[in-house]
């Protein structure tokens, strides 16, 4: 096991990005668990934490099995894995439905976590994006793809652990990575920490509203 919790993780991500500090970075963690590394990485580096929503797009007969992925947005940013889709058989309307829902679930979490609170503007700033490990790859992607999008002057992917060939696949997607365990034989994130548990709705809020005082910048 390489860490003990989301918590450790943060605390090993933030000594690793502590060059960054200067820069006055903008934290970004994608829920839910990612909101829990990030908010240690936050706090060190005297940062403001802030959320994107990015989903999951699954195969309806495997939904642990990414065919795609959503990411909040005034124009929702929609990636497609399309050898996943030609291998499943997916249909458009099969696909539509699916990514629908997932808008949905992205609407409840917004509404729940943040209420009215606006997002912090990336364009110009340097900005860090956190989840609590890298497995295939697609959430991930397609989030760097939607914050590039706003004009970030340096744009950081950071995680505790993740297979080389995703981490490969996401490097030209930003202009550091930072990847503090890399193992040969990937099995899934949760096989990295001795504590592992899903994260809840409430410890989301809890953490957000610790970190308030940060989310005003």
């Amino acid at each position: 096991m390489s860490f003990t919790n989301r918590q450790d993780a943060g605390i090993r991500l933030a000594a690793a990005l502590a060059g960054y500090r200067e820069k006055s970075p903008v934290i970004v963690a994608l829920p839910r668990g990612g909101v829990i590394v990030a908010a240690e990485i936050a706090s060190a580096l005297d940062a403001p934490l802030d959320l994107l929503f990015v989903q999951k797009i699954g195969v309806p007969s495997q939904p642990e099995l990414a065919m795609g992925a959503i990411v909040d947005g005034p124009e929702p940013t929609i990636v497609r894995n399309g050898g996943v889709i030609r291998q499943a058989r997916i249909s458009e309307k099969e696909f539509s439905a699916v990514c629908e829902r997932e808008q949905r679930e992205i609407e409840r979490r917004r509404q729940c976590y943040l209420a009215d609170r606006h997002a912090i503007p990336l364009g110009g700033r340097v900005v860090i994006v956190v989840d609590d490990g890298v497995a295939t790859g697609s959430t991930v992607k397609a989030a760097l793809k939607a914050i590039r999008r706003q004009g970030p002057q340096e744009l950081v992917l950071a995680v505790p652990v993740g297979p080389a060939e995703s981490l490969e696949e996401l490097r030209s997607d930003v202009d550091n990575l930072i990847c503090l365990e890399v193992p040969f034989l990937f099995l899934s994130v949760g096989h990295f920490y001795r504590e592992f548990l899903q994260v809840s709705d409430a410890e989301v809020i809890a953490v957000l509203e610790e970190a308030g005082w940060r989310r005003s910048e």
